[in-house]
């Protein structure tokens, strides 16, 4: 019991490491008052250019994908497995450092789904390159790969702690975009340039 909490702990506290407002202060620049003011990969690639920004999809990515790992390595059942993954993916949404103010949760969401599932990510990770190249919004994708998320899990991984984990990750992921959402509604969402 100790061990299970100590391990959820130990994933919420990582995933709270703001990576992306780490790495932009290492580089002379406040995230939080540049572009969007996110501190998550898509806003740092735009401030501050592909390479910190690509770091910073990793070092996010990370905070889901250990704590998995770990869990799974230490021969976790999938409820404990699922709440790990929950914990680390809500510490970066919801950073205790930040005052519970994070990012949108997408590389985290994707460590956390490669570690469980990755056949289902890959698909996912199919479908948000498509809709970018399509329409050129990392928003849009992030939205359209979050949602299929569940549907791909149930299909490939039909585990029910999972597809629970799963589906409250996709669900917030799409509220955590819920301005981005109004955006392309308004059609005043930025485009991506490679």
């Amino acid at each position: 019991m100790l061990q299970s909490i100590l391990l959820i702990a130990g994933a919420y506290l990582l995933g709270s490491i703001p990576t992306g407002l780490l790495l932009a202060k290492a580089a002379g620049v406040d995230i939080r008052t540049t572009g969007s003011g996110n501190i998550g990969a898509t806003n740092v690639y735009r401030s501050l250019g592909r390479n910190i920004g690509v770091l910073t999809l990793v070092g996010d990515s990370l905070k889901g994908l250990i704590p998995v790992l770990v869990a799974r390595q230490l021969g976790m059942g999938d409820s404990l497995i699922a709440a790990i993954g929950c914990a680390a993916f809500l510490g970066h949404v919801y950073t205790i450092f930040l005052r519970f103010k994070g990012g949108k949760g997408v590389a985290t969401a994707l460590g956390v789904f490669l570690g469980v599932s990755p056949l289902s990510i890959g698909i996912a990770l199919i479908i948000f390159i498509a809709v970018v190249a399509a329409f050129r919004y990392i928003s849009l994708g992030s939205i359209t790969a979050a949602a299929a998320m569940p549907f791909t899990v149930t299909l490939l991984d039909p585990r029910p702690p999972i597809i629970a984990m799963t589906t409250l990750i996709a669900l917030l992921v799409i509220w955590k975009h819920r301005e981005n959402i109004r955006r392309l509604r308004e059609g005043t969402e930025s485009r991506f340039k490679a």
